[in-house]
Protein backbone atom coordinates (compact mmCIF):
# COMPACT_ATOMS: atom_id res chain seq x y z
CA UNK A 1 0.00 0.00 0.00
CA UNK A 2 2.65 2.39 0.99
CA UNK A 3 6.45 2.21 0.70
CA UNK A 4 9.05 5.16 1.77
CA UNK A 5 12.02 5.23 -0.07
CA UNK A 6 14.97 7.76 1.47
CA UNK A 7 12.46 9.76 3.01
CA UNK A 8 14.38 13.09 4.60
CA UNK A 9 13.03 16.03 5.81
CA UNK A 10 15.37 18.94 7.65
CA UNK A 11 13.62 22.36 9.25
CA UNK A 12 17.45 24.07 9.49
CA UNK A 13 19.25 21.96 11.53
CA UNK A 14 16.38 20.26 13.12
CA UNK A 15 16.17 16.82 11.35
CA UNK A 16 11.60 16.00 11.13
CA UNK A 17 12.33 12.57 9.17
CA UNK A 18 15.03 10.09 8.24
CA UNK A 19 13.68 6.88 7.12
CA UNK A 20 15.75 4.70 4.30
CA UNK A 21 13.03 2.44 3.88
CA UNK A 22 9.73 1.16 5.68
CA UNK A 23 6.57 -0.14 3.97
CA UNK A 24 2.90 -0.47 5.18
CA UNK A 25 0.77 -3.33 4.22
CA UNK A 26 -2.48 -3.69 2.93
CA UNK A 27 -4.98 -4.32 5.70
CA UNK A 28 -1.83 -2.83 8.13
CA UNK A 29 -3.71 -0.84 10.86
CA UNK A 30 -0.40 0.95 11.77
CA UNK A 31 -0.22 3.16 14.89
CA UNK A 32 2.64 5.53 14.73
CA UNK A 33 4.36 6.16 18.95
CA UNK A 34 6.49 8.92 19.51
CA UNK A 35 7.41 12.19 22.04
CA UNK A 36 6.75 15.54 20.87
CA UNK A 37 8.83 16.20 17.69
CA UNK A 38 9.42 12.67 16.97
CA UNK A 39 8.35 13.35 13.24
CA UNK A 40 4.72 11.77 13.21
CA UNK A 41 3.05 14.68 11.99
CA UNK A 42 6.08 15.42 9.26
CA UNK A 43 5.73 11.90 8.11
CA UNK A 44 1.60 12.16 7.72
CA UNK A 45 2.05 15.48 5.75
CA UNK A 46 5.01 14.15 3.58
CA UNK A 47 2.59 10.86 2.40
CA UNK A 48 -0.37 13.51 1.59
CA UNK A 49 1.77 15.55 -0.90
CA UNK A 50 0.71 18.40 2.05
CA UNK A 51 4.37 18.94 2.58
CA UNK A 52 7.75 18.19 0.46
CA UNK A 53 10.79 16.15 1.48
CA UNK A 54 13.90 17.20 0.98
CA UNK A 55 14.72 14.12 -0.68
CA UNK A 56 13.40 10.22 -0.75
CA UNK A 57 9.93 9.51 -1.95
CA UNK A 58 6.39 8.03 -0.90
CA UNK A 59 4.47 6.05 -2.99
CA UNK A 60 0.71 4.77 -2.41
CA UNK A 61 0.10 1.89 -4.64
CA UNK A 62 3.34 2.66 -6.53
CA UNK A 63 1.67 6.30 -7.53
CA UNK A 64 3.83 9.20 -6.09
CA UNK A 65 1.44 11.41 -4.27
CA UNK A 66 3.18 14.13 -5.81
CA UNK A 67 3.06 13.14 -9.41
CA UNK A 68 -0.49 12.04 -9.40
CA UNK A 69 -3.96 12.62 -7.83
CA UNK A 70 -5.38 8.83 -8.17
CA UNK A 71 -4.04 7.95 -4.83
CA UNK A 72 -6.67 10.69 -3.52
CA UNK A 73 -9.73 8.64 -4.91
CA UNK A 74 -9.20 5.36 -2.39
CA UNK A 75 -7.52 8.30 0.37
CA UNK A 76 -8.66 10.00 3.21
CA UNK A 77 -7.34 11.70 6.63
CA UNK A 78 -7.67 14.34 8.98
CA UNK A 79 -4.66 16.00 10.67
CA UNK A 80 -6.36 18.77 12.10
CA UNK A 81 -9.38 21.12 11.93
CA UNK A 82 -7.48 22.71 9.52
CA UNK A 83 -9.20 20.49 6.98
CA UNK A 84 -12.71 21.34 7.53
CA UNK A 85 -14.78 24.47 6.60
CA UNK A 86 -15.62 26.01 9.51
CA UNK A 87 -18.22 28.10 8.29
CA UNK A 88 -20.15 25.25 7.30
CA UNK A 89 -22.51 23.48 10.05
CA UNK A 90 -21.63 19.52 9.91
CA UNK A 91 -24.51 18.60 8.00
CA UNK A 92 -23.81 20.85 5.25
CA UNK A 93 -19.57 20.07 5.46
CA UNK A 94 -21.27 16.55 4.67
CA UNK A 95 -23.27 17.37 2.08
CA UNK A 96 -20.38 19.26 0.34
CA UNK A 97 -17.83 15.93 0.75
CA UNK A 98 -20.90 13.82 -0.70
CA UNK A 99 -21.30 15.48 -3.73
CA UNK A 100 -17.79 16.09 -4.42
CA UNK A 101 -17.28 12.00 -4.82
CA UNK A 102 -21.35 11.87 -6.38
CA UNK A 103 -22.59 9.95 -3.68
CA UNK A 104 -26.55 10.15 -3.72
CA UNK A 105 -27.85 11.62 -0.63
CA UNK A 106 -29.82 8.64 0.24
CA UNK A 107 -26.49 7.48 0.95
CA UNK A 108 -24.98 10.18 2.95
CA UNK A 109 -28.21 9.69 5.30
CA UNK A 110 -27.41 5.93 5.89
CA UNK A 111 -24.37 6.74 6.44
CA UNK A 112 -24.27 9.84 8.36
CA UNK A 113 -26.63 6.95 10.88
CA UNK A 114 -23.98 5.01 11.53
CA UNK A 115 -22.10 7.66 13.43
CA UNK A 116 -25.01 8.43 15.65
CA UNK A 117 -23.67 6.93 18.58
CA UNK A 118 -19.83 8.47 18.14
CA UNK A 119 -21.62 12.06 17.22
CA UNK A 120 -23.47 11.53 20.91
CA UNK A 121 -26.06 13.73 19.89
CA UNK A 122 -23.86 16.88 20.30
CA UNK A 123 -22.49 17.05 16.83
CA UNK A 124 -25.54 16.19 14.00
CA UNK A 125 -29.09 18.42 13.81
CA UNK A 126 -27.62 21.10 16.12
CA UNK A 127 -27.54 23.60 13.57
CA UNK A 128 -24.24 25.17 14.71
CA UNK A 129 -21.72 26.33 12.61
CA UNK A 130 -18.43 23.81 12.93
CA UNK A 131 -16.27 27.02 14.16
CA UNK A 132 -18.59 27.17 17.20
CA UNK A 133 -17.76 23.38 17.93
CA UNK A 134 -15.74 22.14 21.07
CA UNK A 135 -12.66 20.79 20.12
CA UNK A 136 -14.07 17.34 20.80
CA UNK A 137 -16.85 18.01 18.04
CA UNK A 138 -14.77 19.50 15.51
CA UNK A 139 -12.42 16.03 15.95
CA UNK A 140 -15.73 14.02 15.74
CA UNK A 141 -16.30 15.87 12.31
CA UNK A 142 -13.20 15.34 11.43
CA UNK A 143 -12.91 11.62 11.80
CA UNK A 144 -16.38 10.89 10.71
CA UNK A 145 -15.72 12.69 7.15
CA UNK A 146 -13.15 10.49 6.94
CA UNK A 147 -14.77 7.30 7.12
CA UNK A 148 -17.83 8.52 4.95
CA UNK A 149 -16.50 7.62 1.38
CA UNK A 150 -15.47 3.80 3.00
CA UNK A 151 -11.72 4.75 1.49
CA UNK A 152 -9.30 2.28 1.72
CA UNK A 153 -6.43 4.12 3.38
CA UNK A 154 -6.96 6.72 6.23
CA UNK A 155 -5.07 8.53 7.97
CA UNK A 156 -5.65 10.36 11.23
CA UNK A 157 -3.14 12.44 13.35
CA UNK A 158 -3.61 12.84 17.05
CA UNK A 159 -7.54 10.99 17.03
CA UNK A 160 -8.16 10.68 20.35
CA UNK A 161 -6.80 14.01 21.33
CA UNK A 162 -10.19 16.33 22.61
CA UNK A 163 -12.44 13.33 22.99
CA UNK A 164 -13.84 12.30 26.57
CA UNK A 165 -13.50 8.58 27.40
CA UNK A 166 -16.30 7.19 25.91
CA UNK A 167 -16.07 8.11 22.48
CA UNK A 168 -12.45 7.62 22.87
CA UNK A 169 -13.58 3.66 23.60
CA UNK A 170 -16.30 3.91 20.59
CA UNK A 171 -13.79 5.49 18.28
CA UNK A 172 -11.58 2.42 18.90
CA UNK A 173 -14.21 0.06 18.19
CA UNK A 174 -15.31 2.14 15.15
CA UNK A 175 -12.04 1.60 13.69
CA UNK A 176 -11.09 -1.84 14.11
CA UNK A 177 -14.79 -2.77 13.35
CA UNK A 178 -14.29 -0.79 10.03
CA UNK A 179 -10.99 -2.28 9.08
CA UNK A 180 -12.49 -5.46 9.68
CA UNK A 181 -15.23 -4.96 7.54
CA UNK A 182 -13.40 -3.24 4.61
CA UNK A 183 -9.79 -4.48 4.85
CA UNK A 184 -9.01 -0.92 4.74
CA UNK A 185 -4.93 0.21 5.73
CA UNK A 186 -5.52 2.44 8.96
CA UNK A 187 -2.24 4.98 9.92
CA UNK A 188 -2.52 6.61 13.42
CA UNK A 189 -0.80 8.54 15.37
CA UNK A 190 -1.16 9.09 19.48
CA UNK A 191 -0.25 10.30 22.59
CA UNK A 192 -2.16 7.71 24.18
CA UNK A 193 0.09 4.15 23.82
CA UNK A 194 -3.01 1.91 25.61
CA UNK A 195 -5.36 3.17 22.73
CA UNK A 196 -2.67 2.71 20.07
CA UNK A 197 -1.76 -0.54 21.48
CA UNK A 198 -5.36 -1.82 21.77
CA UNK A 199 -6.56 -1.48 18.29
CA UNK A 200 -2.84 -1.46 16.13
CA UNK A 201 -1.31 -4.65 14.38
CA UNK A 202 1.97 -2.91 14.05
CA UNK A 203 3.35 -0.02 15.98
CA UNK A 204 6.46 2.20 14.30
CA UNK A 205 8.21 4.12 17.42
CA UNK A 206 9.67 7.35 16.41
CA UNK A 207 12.58 9.43 17.72
CA UNK A 208 13.96 12.12 16.58
CA UNK A 209 12.22 11.54 12.80
CA UNK A 210 13.59 7.77 12.65
CA UNK A 211 11.97 4.77 12.88
CA UNK A 212 13.63 3.39 15.50
CA UNK A 213 11.46 0.04 16.12
CA UNK A 214 8.79 -1.77 14.53
CA UNK A 215 6.65 -4.04 15.99
CA UNK A 216 4.19 -6.56 15.31
CA UNK A 217 1.52 -6.44 17.38
CA UNK A 218 1.36 -9.87 19.09
CA UNK A 219 -0.10 -11.13 22.67
CA UNK A 220 2.13 -8.75 25.50
CA UNK A 221 5.03 -7.63 23.30
CA UNK A 222 4.59 -4.65 22.04
CA UNK A 223 3.01 -3.23 25.18
CA UNK A 224 6.18 -4.26 27.28
CA UNK A 225 8.69 -2.91 24.92
CA UNK A 226 6.67 0.26 24.30
CA UNK A 227 6.51 0.61 28.11
CA UNK A 228 9.58 0.26 28.84
CA UNK A 229 10.89 2.85 26.49
CA UNK A 230 8.83 5.56 27.40
CA UNK A 231 9.86 4.76 31.30
CA UNK A 232 13.15 5.29 29.90
CA UNK A 233 13.06 8.36 28.31
CA UNK A 234 11.17 9.97 31.58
Amino acid sequence: MIKIENLHKNFGKTCACAIDTFTVNDGDLLGLVGNNGAGKTTLFRMILDLLKPDEGEVLIDDVNPAQSEAWKEHTAAYIDDSFLIDYLTPEEYFAFLAKICGMPKSLLDERLKTFEHFAGGEVLGQKKLIRNLSAGNKQKVGIMSTLLRRPRLIILDEPFNFLDPTSQNILKHMLTDYREQTGATILLSSHNLQHTIDISSRVALLEKGHIIRDIANISEEANAELTAYFEEQA
